[in-house]
């Protein structure tokens, strides 16, 4: 895809750092950089990161957790985005816990495939906006006949929803940059590899990030927030964009995720 930063509208709160304390302003400088793991069909805040950014830097290269988001997703009811039920690709993790996420494999990849589809029917399956989620499901379900990384799954599902969201951006993982170890070193690195100007950060990372290994390569650091209630975002931050995405189709959404975008000068 195209590494042409997308045309930028909206506001969001910007800060020098990503500490919620600090709030001198810093108008914020292209291109933008998202750094995340690779989840499947991730939440809305999630997605709405990446939207927002010009490369997204799968983070591949770290410890798995299972109680994350890189092998399932919760799949909230079309009546009630508050009733809800786990969608999960039974995972091995072939190191033990000291795993990367690259590294871990789904157990019964042909079972885990029929599983995806059928649980994305059952919930999604009445929605006027279900067949635009039905063409866009055989490439991620022949990647499952095809391979067992949970990782490669994953960032095919993310892909798959910028897709329809018309995302322009581009996709790098991280075990093809050079980085430090330390994490915020990393992530600064991951960045500047990307040549980009901002990162941005979202409210995970607002709790530990380290602004001064950007600011020592040029990089600014941009917090990044989404709307924790009402209409598309109801659950953005519990439940998988799928929901938004069958109740409003990929037009408004879209529209959506525009409006959030941060505004670069």
């Amino acid at each position: 895809m195209s590494a042409t930063p997308s045309n930028a509208s909206g506001n969001a709160a910007t800060t020098p750092g990503c500490s919620p304390t600090d709030q001198t302003p810093a108008p914020p400088v292209g291109p933008l950089c998202a750094v995340h793991q690779p989840n499947l069909f991730p939440r809305l805040s999630t997605l709405a990161k990446l939207y927002a950014a010009d490369f997204w830097v799968v983070l591949n290269d770290v410890q798995f957790a299972r109680r994350d988001y890189q092998q399932r997703a919760r799949l909230g009811s079309l009546l009630d985005p508050q009733h809800h039920q786990w969608l999960t690709l039974p995972t091995h993790l072939p190191h033990g816990r000291p795993t990367l996420i690259r590294e871990a494999r789904i157990v019964d990849p042909a079972r885990s495939r029929r599983k995806l589809l059928l649980s994305l029917q059952q919930h999604y399956g009445t929605s006027r906006h279900w067949t635009c989620l039905s063409e866009a499901l055989p490439p991620l379900l022949d990647l499952m006949e095809n391979t067992d990384s949970t990782a490669e799954i994953a960032e095919a599902s993310t892909r798959l929803l910028l897709d329809l969201l018309g995302w322009q951006g581009r996709i790098v993982r991280s075990d093809a940059l050079p980085a430090r170890t330390g994490r915020s070193e990393k992530l600064a690195d991951l960045a500047a590899s990307m040549g980009a100007g901002t990162y941005l950060c979202g409210t995970g990372g607002m709790r530990y990030l380290r602004p001064d290994p950007f600011a020592s390569q040029g990089i600014g650091v941009t917090p990044f927030r989404t709307p924790t209630a009402g209409g598309a975002w109801s659950g953005a931050r519990e439940i998988s964009t799928l929901w938004a995405l069958m109740t409003y189709g990929p037009d408004s959404l879209s529209a959506l995720m525009r409006r959030q975008q941060v505004p670069v000068p």
